[in-house]
């Protein structure tokens, strides 16, 4: 059995409002993918998008104005994004309908077994990003490589809308990529890929791919281990 890991970034799902095109484009790329071999089968691990940052921003921006006494608490603010990760993929799954029989799955530990062809999952708990999530399913079904779809196309050397000498990398060690983006995870920190995930795909040997999401033909390669453009992070 064939088995793919995609996290699906919030940002290309629901950019501002459920991003139509791309859904229904994503979707049939998905179904005609499956349709090319009976051994295939897909996990969706999907994040919060919008729905996530304008929560958080509302979270924040109401204990700052009215100097509350209560200060912004990290838990809180991930258990808003986690909420909007779960609302993202129930209409994914909603979309892809017998394809996916099983409930969108909270707890990547508690998942025994896969049942039809695309099984979508969502925000976990607090500390870290569906990066991780998608990590600990790639591990459990026994996957080598995980796909991450974002608005980039390609990891950079630094931030290319701060530094304009940053340069496109077409592969990265994982030694070189944590260097880059540290340890550390706080709600909506906005990495490649997240932290924690780096570090526990790592040390199970996972190959990640960062690549956009927008580019439905690109990801179809990648599916198939065909050229492709984007960032390649492995030992």
């Amino acid at each position: 059995m064939i088995t793919k890991v995609l996290s699906v970034g919030g940002s290309i799902v629901v950019p501002d409002k459920p991003d139509i095109n791309f859904l229904h484009k994503f979707t049939v790329m998905i179904r005609e993918w499956l349709e090319a071999g009976s051994d295939r089968r897909l996990i969706l691990v999907v994040g919060g998008g919008a729905p996530a940052r304008v929560y958080q921003q509302a979270y924040a921006e109401i204990l700052s104005e009215a100097n509350s006494a209560e200060q912004i608490n990290n838990k809180d603010a991930d258990w808003i994004g986690i909420m909007a990760t779960r609302l993202n993929a129930q209409l994914l799954k909603a979309i892809l309908g017998t394809l996916c029989p099983q409930d969108v799955v909270y707890d990547p530990l508690s998942i025994a077994e896969f049942q039809g062809r695309v099984l979508v999952a969502a925000g976990w708990k607090p500390g870290f990003s569906t990066d991780n999530d998608a990590v600990i399913l790639a591990e459990h079904f026994h996957a080598d490589t995980v796909v991450n779809l974002s608005n980039i196309e390609k990891v950079y050397t630094d931030d290319p809308r701060r530094n304009p000498d940053a340069k496109p990398l077409d592969a990265i060690s994982w030694k070189d990529f944590r260097k880059m983006i540290g340890d550390d995870w706080t709600p909506g920190k906005n990495t490649p890929f997240d932290p924690v995930a780096s570090k526990k795909a790592q040390e199970l040997g996972l190959t990640v791919i960062c690549a956009s999401g927008n580019d439905i033909s690109n990801i179809r390669n990648i599916l198939d281990d065909k050229k492709f453009t984007g960032t390649r992070i492995g030992a």
